[in-house]
């Protein structure tokens, strides 16, 4: 499942990505790099896996499957907020410049 929700994360984001061009102001590459690492992290971790289960890899239990949701899903939340953070640092539409500047002038009245 870690791997599923990831490709979809990537596949997603790329696709955003790819629509935004060629302003590109919200950093979705960013995001998109996130997830396709994520993804190819997940997906060396299935080849090993699967060498070591077998067939046995294709019928997980419920209670794995459930785990691995979560861990799929907070790796996504985890990426967002990575973008989110970056995003906010680099301000590409001057916005939180002009939100410090506006309290700052104010602040001085």
């Amino acid at each position: 499942m870690t791997l599923l929700i990831s490709v979809f994360a990537a596949v997603i984001s790329t696709a955003l990505w790819y629509k935004s061009l060629p302003s590109n102001e919200m950093r979705l590459g960013t995001l998109c790099w996130l997830y396709w690492g994520a993804s190819l992290m997940w997906l060396v971790d299935a080849i090993f896996e699967y060498t070591e289960l077998g067939a046995e890899y294709f019928t997980p239990a419920a209670a794995d499957m459930l785990n691995d949701t979560f861990l799929g899903l907070t790796v996504v939340a985890l990426g967002m907020v990575i973008w989110i953070v970056r995003l906010l640092i680099a301000d590409p539409k001057g916005v939180l410049k002009k939100v410090i500047l506006a309290t700052k002038t104010a602040s001085s009245h």
